[in-house]
């Protein structure tokens, strides 16, 4: 396969680094499929081998999570073997990467073990009973542009989401992302999602695998290579959103989502540049249509 070179490469590329950070860690790689990826990395590897491998994070992926991140062309996922939903995904949108009515062929994530992720199985019923959709983190239409699109349909990438909030507000926040995307002058958008868990909703009534229903999410988008220059938003919906609100009726603060998520982001900037950017909001909102500062919605 023309893309064994390349993991050979990458191979000998990482052992050295890999070595000088842990001799009892160990790296898998997807041999399957003729590309790098995905990359499979502990905790401890992943500050020094994520970013060298792919680039969805830019400013540091968010850390605090679980123990497996997996990097991948489309995403670079943090998965919660407790809850069988990722803590978070990242991704990097360019002109490049969406692509319409790609289709949704679900299936359970071939790198992580099956006990800390669902089957498609797992969803019966859950829209009739609990009016939950199969949301996607990382989202089809902005990223199904790249050659290793298929990943996107991994139910580690998916998560049970109310229909009014995943057709509603979410998918209009979403497509305000592959708009930024297409704008003129902008060259990546950075995007970091994930899950709360502060109330119970249910449990999926096709499974009798333990797990956590989402009560809420979160996302923060930044432009470019930095938010430093303030050209960032960050929002919270509840499950419960009515699908004819606004997004821009939800922002907070970076350090909002931190609270509530147990997660840190944005790691690699300086801890003073995260300090004042965390606890404000960024500019990124008038770029997509919030022409007025709200207040942060009560849970």
């Amino acid at each position: 396969m023309q893309g064994m070179p390349k993991i050979r490469s990458l191979l000998l590329v990482l052992f050295p680094l890999l070595a000088a950070c842990t001799s009892q860690q160990s790296i898998e790689v997807d041999r399957r499929l003729p590309q790098i990826h995905p990359v499979v990395l502990s905790s401890a590897q992943r500050s020094s081998v994520e970013l060298a491998t792919v680039d969805n994070c830019a400013v540091g992926c968010p850390s605090g999570g679980g123990e497996v991140t997996i990097v991948r062309d489309a995403y670079t996922l943090n998965n919660n073997g407790s809850t069988k939903f990722a803590n978070w995904v990242a991704y990097k949108i360019t002109k490049d990467t969406p692509a319409p009515n790609r289709p949704r062929n679900w299936k359970t994530d071939p790198d992580i073990p099956a006990k800390e992720t669902l089957n498609p199985v797992d969803y019966n019923g859950a829209y009739v009973a609990l009016d939950l959709d199969k949301g996607h983190q990382a989202n089809l239409a902005s990223m199904g542009g790249i050659a290793d699109w298929h990943p996107l349909n991994y139910l580690s990438n998916i998560t049970p989401q109310k229909e009014g909030l995943n057709r509603g507000a979410w998918a209009r926040l979403e497509d305000q992302e592959r708009k930024l995307g297409k704008t003129p002058g902008i060259d990546a958008v950075y995007v970091a999602t994930g899950p709360l868990y502060e109330r119970t909703i249910g449990s999926l009534p096709g499974t009798n695998k333990v797990h956590t229903i989402p009560s809420g999410y979160w996302k923060v988008i930044f432009l470019g290579s930095t938010p430093a220059d303030g050209q960032f938003a960050a929002f919270i919906m509840e499950q419960e959103t009515p699908r004819a609100a606004n997004f821009c009726d939800y922002q907070v603060t970076v350090a909002d989502i931190e609270e509530r998520s147990g997660l840190t982001l944005w790691s690699n900037l300086p801890d003073n540049v995260q300090a004042a950017l965390k606890s404000k909001r960024g500019n990124l909102p008038r770029k997509i249509g919030c022409t007025a500062a709200v207040e942060q919605p009560t849970r």
